[in-house]
């Protein structure tokens, strides 16, 4: 059992993304189970969503969920499932407010800083080389 306070916290820690972690693989294997056994784009959709859902979380690495998803697709492809993209919905843009422009503003003037003092230029001779 660990002594110090920071390592009984990293323990908690631990247990708590074991256990989210077991979850994840979990939902994975109850969903490639599903698509094995009746392989339909609604399965296949929920096996890919389930792969991006533990690379988000960092169960997975990027290219290996999307050589996994690229399986899943090539298996719905044989079986004759066609795969289409999520419909996104479409975004309703809000209006944009014109700006009005009025002649009566005076445009902004650059004011100069005074300076202060100017650095002297310093001029810095090279010493000859030391004879041996």
């Amino acid at each position: 059992m660990p002594i110090i306070k920071s390592a009984k916290k990293a323990a908690r820690q631990a247990t708590k993304r074991t256990a989210n972690n077991a979850g994840i693989k979990k939902n994975i294997r109850l969903a490639l189970k599903a698509f094995k056994k009746s392989p339909t784009a609604k399965n296949a959709s929920k096996i890919q969503s389930e792969y991006d859902k533990a690379v988000k979380k960092g169960l997975l690495k990027k290219n290996t969920a999307s050589r996994r998803k690229a399986a899943i697709a090539k298996t719905a492809k044989a079986a004759g499932v066609k795969l289409t993209a999520a419909a996104k919905k479409p975004v309703a843009k809000k209006p944009t407010a014109v700006k009005k422009t009025t002649a009566t503003k005076k445009p902004a003037v650059a004011v100069k800083k005074p300076t202060t003092t100017a650095k002297k230029p310093t001029a810095t001779k090279k010493k000859p080389a030391a004879k041996k």
